[in-house]
């Protein structure tokens, strides 16, 4: 007995220190930790256990990320949906910036839509287009500002996607006659998407930029979009589930966004639904690393600790992450908190700078890096304007109920769900010129259709939008779709040409703004645009006309999409606000300026200072009116608002804010 017993004991012996040999070398490989040996450990020593058993292009991907050393952030929310999980991920990722990482970001869309191109503004809020064309969700919007990235179309990820690239692999025999099932095979092509994503290089633009461009990311942080429990995203929280155990605990780790209400009287912070919302997480083989609690008042210590003791998550990583002045200060509240060294614990991630202990507390302070004082700088530029300035931005999707909205207001709280980005992209471009130029924006939402005597909505026309208009500093006309509206616009842009107020207009605006010139000016009587009007004299009252390449029987993705090139003229306003000849930015439309037209227009006064000379043809991009003729009566064919940042705003907003306030200025002189 005793003879067995003893080889038993050899036995387990010599298990343990094989595999504690095998787990040394694999953390000083992935983790940077050094050996004695410096044993280079050949690639198919690393085939071991569940990677074996991997399909080749995944085993290939996890073993790049391995080797990358890369990290994985996951953000998931519950409770409810739009409870800040963008924002969160976005101050995430200036954290990492702030470390110095090169940082992309991933939206994960449970829908069934391949892309959010087709969708209402009313029911998922506007189309965020990137550079390569891609339409998406507005959360990328806020990765690219946060993150001063610019991301690609697979940068959001939707269940239509997915589907679709499993079925045509499907169709070509990928799977060699497997009977095709949500797991592994559509739970694999999610993680082989994140994996292939999260190692492609991304652009990177911003006044810190450096030679880190167009580099390999070393952080990816992926929002897992809507709520936890949803039946539409169980695909996704599996293959979450398996990604972290293909990488490994030390590769991917998991914030949690919940609320945290307070209620009664007197006030009391109730923590069942951020129970539940962990319980429902880990009942689907997912664990909080770190929950971010949202609700307007802080975290009171009671509820820290409640809340440790039930989610099995550490008191140091709950976090407070309460209604704030404005949202740039949410990435300083995570500092704060200690959040960026938590991050880097949890990841096993180096110090952002060599030498330094970052498990000491204090050693990873990031308060003086780049990143964080122009952040300081942004947030602080919000809460203390020197001036007021009014903008009317007149548009189709407004609501009538609600139609002033201070956009920059100290002592009004912001919450995280950035109401501002999800009604209107063009606000949030105001904002950032408005705290570039110091003032405090005030934006008056007026409907199109108001401003119209007996329009088609039988609304009468609507002489209290007429007064708030006039007393706006000036006006923005944006884009969009259908004929609701239009009229409006068209009267809205030469109330602001005859009275000399600052104008904008963004796609669709310049379009009416170049009708209502050859209404007005040239006498063109019918003048109209051939989206809205079929029998119009060619070349004479098609002001506007469909592209030729366009298509009329597709909706999804055969638009005029991505960033173009404009040549602007030299001497004309849109060059001196961008400072050079050649510019890009972004497009989505399928008409365009009548080309015919445009001798007769310049004739008569209206410059087209901007040009796309691409292969499709020359197309008209920007107008304006001299500024002798008028102090600021610009318009875009592009959408400005998608690449405007809060660190670099677009110079056309930038220029708008700037005439408004030396307008304002010179009133009060």
């Amino acid at each position: 007995m005793m003879f067995y017993s003893y080889w038993l004991i050899i036995c387990l012996a010599y298990i343990v220190t094989v595999h504690s040999f095998s787990t040394t070398h694999r953390y000083s490989r992935h983790h940077g930790a050094t050996s004695s040996t410096n044993t280079i450990i050949p690639s198919w020593s690393r085939r071991h256990g569940h990677l074996a058993s991997l399909p080749p292009t995944l085993e290939t991907l996890v073993t790049d990320t391995l080797d990358s050393d890369r990290k994985i952030v996951v953000v998931t929310g519950g409770v409810l949906s739009g409870i800040g999980k963008g924002v969160t991920a976005s101050s995430i990722g200036v954290l990492f910036r702030a470390m110095g990482y090169r940082v992309t970001a991933i939206k994960i869309d449970p829908y069934l839509n391949v892309d959010a191109g087709t969708m209402s503004p009313f029911e998922h809020g506007e189309v965020f287009v990137l550079d390569d064309g891609g339409e998406t969700d507005l959360d990328l919007g806020n990765y690219e500002r946060f993150l001063s990235v610019s991301l690609t179309r697979d940068s959001n990820l939707s269940t239509g996607k997915i589907y679709q690239s499993v079925i045509e692999r499907e169709r070509v025999g990928d799977y060699l006659g497997k009977t095709v099932q949500v797991v592994p095979h559509v739970s694999d092509a999610i993680q082989e998407w994140i994996l292939r994503v999260a190692g492609r290089p991304v652009s990177r633009f911003s006044r810190t930029s450096s030679a880190n461009d167009e580099k390999p990311p070393e952080v990816c942080i992926v929002e897992l979009g809507g709520t936890l429990g949803d039946i539409e995203s169980m695909p996704f929280v599996e293959a979450l589930r398996q990604l972290q155990e293909n990488l490994g605990y030390k590769n991917l780790c998991f914030c949690h966004v919940s609320l945290v209400p307070t209620m009664g009287s007197p006030p009391e912070q109730k923590t069942k639904p951020t129970q539940h919302s962990v319980k429902q997480m880990m009942s689907m083989g997912l664990r909080p690393d770190f929950l971010c609690c949202r609700g307007s008042l802080p975290l009171e210590d009671g509820t820290v600790s409640k809340l440790s003791m039930f989610t099995s998550v550490p008191k140091g990583a709950v976090l407070s992450l309460h209604d704030v002045s404005n949202i740039y200060r949410v990435p300083l509240m995570m500092i704060e908190q200690n959040l960026h060294s938590m991050l880097l614990q949890r990841l096993r991630m180096g110090p952002f700078q060599k030498g330094i202990n970052y498990s000491v507390a204090g050693q990873t302070d990031i308060s003086d890096s780049v990143v964080i004082r122009d952040w300081k700088k942004l947030a602080d530029s919000v809460d203390e304007p020197e001036s007021e300035c009014v903008i009317a931005v007149v548009g189709k999707y407004i609501d009538q109920g609600d139609a002033s909205f201070t956009a920059i207001l100290p002592r009004n709280l912001l919450t995280l769900s950035d109401f501002v980005s999800d009604l209107c992209l063009q606000a949030k471009a105001l904002t950032h010129a408005a705290m570039a130029t110091k003032q405090r924006l005030r934006i008056e939402w007026i409907e199109a259709s108001s401003l119209v005597p007996n329009n088609d909505d039988g609304q009468n026309s609507n002489t209290t939008s007429w007064a708030r208009l006039e007393q706006c500093d000036g006006c923005v006309v944006p884009g969009g779709f259908g004929a609701r509206g239009m009229e409006g616009k068209i009267a809205t842009i030469k109330f602001c040409r005859e009275t000399g107020k600052p104008f904008l207009g963004i796609c669709l605006g310049m379009q009416a703004a170049v009708i209502e010139y050859c209404r007005n000016v040239l006498g063109i009587e019918n003048a109209h645009s051939a989206e809205f009007e079929s029998n119009l004299v060619k070349d004479e009252e098609d002001a506007v006309v469909f592209m030729p390449e366009g298509d009329r029987t597709r909706m999804g993705g055969t638009m005029r999409l991505g960033a173009r090139e404009t040549i602007l003229k030299d001497g004309s306003t849109a060059r001196r606000l961008y400072g050079k000849e050649k510019v890009m930015e972004r497009h989505r439309h399928r008409y365009e300026v009548n080309p015919a037209l445009v001798p007769r227009l310049e004739e008569a006064g209206l410059q087209f200072v901007g040009r796309n000379t691409d292969a499709s043809g020359e197309r008209m991009e920007v107008i304006e009116l001299s500024e002798a003729a008028h102090p600021y009566f610009v318009a875009a064919q592009f959408h400005p608002e998608f690449t405007s940042r809060p660190e670099l705003p677009n110079p056309l907003f930038l220029g708008l804010l700037q005439t408004c306030r030396a307008s304002i200025a010179s009133k009060i002189a």
